[in-house]
C-alpha cells in the first residue's frame, strides 16, 4: 500500500486505535521484555520507524536514550507530540528516510512493516539499512504466516511473514539475523491474537 493510503487508514481510526492500545502495560510482557533488552544491548541514537502515537518511543527514551520516532500518520504525530512533549517526532516514510547514512545505532520497527507490498519490502528493508551504523541493530515486529500472504488487518490490508524470509531479504540488504522468535498471543492481550514473530538482524 502507498503511504498515502496506510496514513489516511491510521489517521480514521487513531482515537480507537490509542484507546485499545495506549500505554505499555496493555500489552504483552514478553514484547517489552524484549524490545527492553534489544535497547540496552544498541548503543548509539535509536530510531522507532513507523512509530504511532509514540508508545515504543517513550519507553525507548525511559533510559535516557536519544530517540526519534517517525510516522507517516498526522493523527499519530499529534498524538505523540502531545502525550510526549520532551520527545522528537517527525513525519518520514520507511520508504524514504530524511537521515544520513549510519545516522542510527539501532532502528524498531514493530509492526510497521506489515502494510507492504512483498515487491516493496526489499527496498524498505534497504533504507532501514542505510541508516544503520555497521554494528547496530534493527529489531521488527510482524505477525508470523505464510510469507507475503495478505490477511484483513483492522485498520488496512496486511501481510504475515516468517523469520526465514525475512532473513533472506535483510541478507541482500546487508543485515544478518541474531534472533528470530514466534509465539502464540498471550490470551487478553491488547491488539491482535494471530502469532507474532520478531527479528533482530545486525548490520554489516
Amino acid at each position: 500500500m502507498r503511504d498515502e493510503q496506510v496514513a489516511a487508514a491510521y489517521d480514521a481510526r487513531a482515537a480507537e486505535y490509542i484507546a485499545l492500545i495506549g500505554s505499555i502495560e496493555q500489552l504483552e510482557d514478553a514484547d517489552v521484555a524484549l524490545i527492553a533488552r534489544w535497547r540496552d544491548e544498541t548503543p548509539g541514537q535509536l530510531l522507532d520507524a513507523g512509530c504511532g502515537p509514540g508508545l515504543w518511543t517513550a519507553f525507548l527514551a525511559e533510559s535516557g536514550r536519544d530517540v526519534i520516532g517517525a510516522d507517516v500518520s498526522v493523527e499519530f504525530l499529534a498524538a505523540a507530540r502531545a502525550a510526549h512533549p520532551g520527545l522528537r517526532f517527525e513525519a518520514a516514510s520507511i520508504r524514504d528516510l530524511p537521515y544520513p547514512d549510519g545516522a542510527f545505532g539501532g532502528i524498531l520497527a514493530w509492526y510497521s512493516l506489515i502494510h507492504a507490498e512483498p515487491e516493496e519490502l526489499p527496498g524498505m528493508l534497504a533504507e532501514l539499512a542505510r541508516v544503520t551504523a555497521p554494528g547496530g541493530r534493527i529489531l521488527i515486529g510482524f505477525f508470523d504466516g505464510a510469507p507475503g500472504e495478505e490477511f484483513a488487518h483492522a485498520v488496512a490490508p496486511a501481510r504475515y511473514w516468517s523469520a526465514p524470509a525475512l532473513a533472506a531479504l535483510l541478507g541482500d540488504a546487508g543485515l544478518d539475523v541474531v534472533h528470530a522468535e514466534r509465539r502464540e498471543r498471550e490470551p487478553g492481550a491488547a491488539g491482535s491474537v494471530r502469532p507474532h514473530g520478531a527479528v533482530i538482524a545486525e548490520r554489516r
